[in-house]
């Protein structure tokens, strides 16, 4: 206990590490059954017990090992083609992760997370009450582009940035695998791209990395249980499931930006 203890950051309590593993693998699971919200648990539950930079850190390398599967579930050639489809969607967020990542301490994260979540809510609400929001197909390309700027913009400075992916797969009513798998591509690359950029910005060096690191186990034995249920859920029981994390991921989101 006392070796782990040096492995962690300074101001890390044993308790609050311990606490850090529970909720990493329950968002291990969460990731398992539909697909994506790992970060966005993470972050919205460790916001109340750590600070900003160690809770931002400990997401990234539990996210990113997590995608690894998720993405490369059905082989490489499947991954391959979904990258490629989606590669407006992919560019625009990894560009716009890696600038906001420079101002994670410049930019007021409040607004950015009251401008996502009410949208995220509103559109995810308006789905589960039956109201059909579909983006018009000529409009797509332009879609990818928009959204995925938006996702890399919040991304960089939250560790999270699926929910505007979420609401295009859900717009165009991506089918399930392909939808859960398209996921995994994207939040990969995007995954690499945010270690890097905060291997740079000093977010994740020295005993923050090896508190991030000390959170893969649990997130891999969290998703190996979750992806046991997305295996039973049909096509329309996943779009509730993945609309009614939605709605609650937005509500989180405007929670933290009312709370600061």
């Amino acid at each position: 206990m006392d070796l782990l203890s040096t492995m962690l950051p300074a101001d890390l309590s044993m308790t609050a590490f311990w606490a850090a593993v529970a909720v990493t693998a329950f968002a291990g699971f969460v990731k398992g059954a539909i697909g994506f919200a790992m970060p966005m648990v993470m972050i919205s539950a460790f916001s109340a017990f750590l600070p900003p930079h160690v809770a931002l850190a400990g997401l990234i390398l539990p996210t990113l090992v997590s995608n690894v599967s998720q993405a490369f579930r059905q082989g490489l050639p499947a991954a391959r083609d979904s990258a490629w489809t989606y590669r407006r969607f992919l560019i625009a967020t990894l560009v716009f992760l890696a600038l906001s990542a420079q101002f994670v301490d410049l930019i007021p994260k409040p607004a950015f997370l009251l401008l996502l979540g009410l949208p995220i809510t509103a559109f995810a609400g308006l789905q589960l009450a039956g109201k059909r929001l579909a983006l018009r197909l000529e409009h797509r390309t332009r879609a990818e582009w928009l959204l995925g700027a938006i996702g890399g913009l919040y991304g960089g400075i939250s560790g999270v940035w699926g929910p505007p992916l979420l609401v295009y797969l859900l717009s165009i009513g991506t089918e399930k695998t392909e939808a859960v798998r398209v996921q995994g591509v994207i939040f990969l690359v995007g995954a690499v791209a945010l270690m890097i950029a905060h291997l740079g910005t000093g977010v994740l060096s020295g005993q923050n990395f090896t508190f991030s690191a000390a959170l893969v186990i649990p997130a891999l034995i969290g998703q190996s249980l979750g992806t046991r249920i997305q295996d039973r859920l049909d096509q329309g029981r996943f779009r509730r499931w993945t609309q009614g994390l939605l709605v609650l991921t937005g509500l989180n989101l405007v929670r933290q930006a009312l709370t600061g």
